[in-house]
């Protein structure tokens, strides 16, 4: 779980190093190779072989060995002294752990009359922000239980030609933090701009206009300035938010914010209606899911389009995520297609423990992929294993978190012009968040 090599203090050695330690390490070791000498009736068809079963443990290794601790408190204390000793720690262990042994307990948050979440994004350890369909973005505080509204910004009222801009409200779809967690990216009161604010104050920067003709439905940072949207008009859009426009401004008595244009604009090749994004900086490129079941992989140094792919038999195809190692997710009406990065080729087929359900939702934490369905209910599939986490109470169950179903607005214009888009209206419920630590529930 977690490794510290600890600095002595006093003495020669440190307080860990202790040769029973050795002695027991030896112990073990000498056990388990035994245990892999011993041939058994069947032999597995998979054995992994390490190099201490070839050869024994040199001077320089068994002193490394009793410098380093392997408690969790020695990990944290030597973090919260900021002291100079190596220390690492498994970021899986602890999500793992939880999940396992059943101490994630939901609860929802009751939002009035606002209709479905669309999208949400932890800003810190006690606050989320999530968009609305009814286009409010809205933090709350899991410790005050406080719910705050932000004014959503807007750009130009008026064309060029001196006639009124048509103005489209189709929710808030997409909620993004760059890396430095400095600047926020989502949806402007006209759905078809961007809108960026400024963090931890949400202050607003500015508006992105004139990118896109059509409803926004995601996007994705490449780095701290540059961000890319998707949109229901085919078209990919380039922004850049340098560092003087994200600057806080001297004090102002009314926040203000400036309108950008895109840096540039393209249309995506054999897209029908940008659905997802995804940045994928193990390969430095931009993938892209249409609705027309085409996966599109574009440069992020040059925003070039380099290669588009049919997906097999996908329908509802809307959520799209990327593990760091280059993997793809792509989440369908039935089942969650891994594909190869390299070739785009399937690696993997899984299948929803539920039948029709509509994987909703996407996201990779290492070798864990949540699965988020309309069923209200969230699954997590373990790349590495290839298959459902299981239990460690209940070892005849998998691993699975149930939130409400919440309730949704009646609107068939709303519900017609979506079933295109993402299939059966209840795949998303609306009129409730359900507040879980770690995992990105709403996509």
């Amino acid at each position: 779980m977690a490794e510290t090599q600890r600095m002595t203090v006093y003495g020669r050695h440190p307080p860990c190093a202790s040769g029973t330690r050795l002695e027991e390490r030896r112990a073990r070791r000498l056990a388990l190779r035994l245990e892999r000498n011993r041939k058994p009736d069947k032999p597995e068809d998979f054995v992994c072989y390490e190099s201490s079963d070839d050869e024994g443990e040199t001077i320089t290794e068994g002193k490394q060995f009793l410098r380093t601790s392997f408690n969790f408190v020695d990990y944290v204390r030597a973090r919260e002294t900021n002291t100079k000793e190596v220390r690492k720690i498994n970021q899986e262990y602890g999500s793992r752990h939880i999940l396992t042994h059943d101490l994630f307990k939901e609860y929802s948050v009751s939002l009035n009359n606002m209709n479905k979440v669309f999208c949400s994004q932890w800003l810190s350890d006690r606050q989320v922000v999530f968009g609305t369909k009814c286009n409010k973005l809205m933090v709350y505080d899991v410790a005050t239980q406080k719910l705050d509204q932000i004014p959503s910004l807007h750009g130009r009222q008026i064309n060029p030609g001196g006639g009124a801009l048509p103005e489209q409200q189709c929710g808030i779809h997409s909620v993004q933090i760059n890396p430095s967690r400095t600047l926020l990216s989502t949806g402007a009161r006209n759905s078809n701009e961007i809108a960026i604010y400024r963090l931890p104050t949400l202050d607003p920067v500015c508006v992105g206009e004139s990118g896109h003709r059509d409803w926004v439905f995601d996007m994705c940072w490449l780095d701290d300035e540059f961000l890319v949207s998707g949109s229901r008009d085919t078209k990919m859009a380039l922004w850049r938010i340098d560092s003087d426009l994200a600057e806080a401004p001297d004090k102002a008595d009314v926040p203000t914010h400036r309108l950008i244009q895109p840096v540039c604009v393209k249309e995506c090749r054999s897209a029908q209606k940008v659905r997802a994004l995804a940045f994928n900086k193990a390969y430095k490129e931009i993938a892209a899911l249409s609705l027309n079941s085409f996966i599109h992989i574009w440069s992020a140094e040059s925003f070039k389009q380099k290669i588009s792919r049919k997906l097999p038999a996908c329908q509802e195809n809307v959520c799209l995520a990327v593990q760091d190692d280059g993997v793809y997710a792509v989440g369908c009406r039935s089942y969650t297609l891994l594909l190869d990065a390299r070739t785009l080729q399937p690696i993997k087929k899984i299948p929803s423990r539920y039948s029709g359900c509509g994987i909703r939702s996407a996201s990779f934490q290492g070798s864990v992929l949540t699965i988020g369905t309309g069923l209200g209910m969230l699954m997590f599939y373990d790349v590495r294993a290839q298959k459902y986490l299981e239990s460690s109470i209940n070892s005849n169950r998998t691993v699975v978190l149930k939130a409400s179903k919440g309730y949704v607005f009646p609107d068939e214009e709303y519900i017609d012009g979506f079933q295109n888009d993402c299939g059966n209206e209840n795949i998303r419920h609306g009129g409730w968040i359900i507040i879980s630590r770690y995992l990105k529930i709403f996509k």
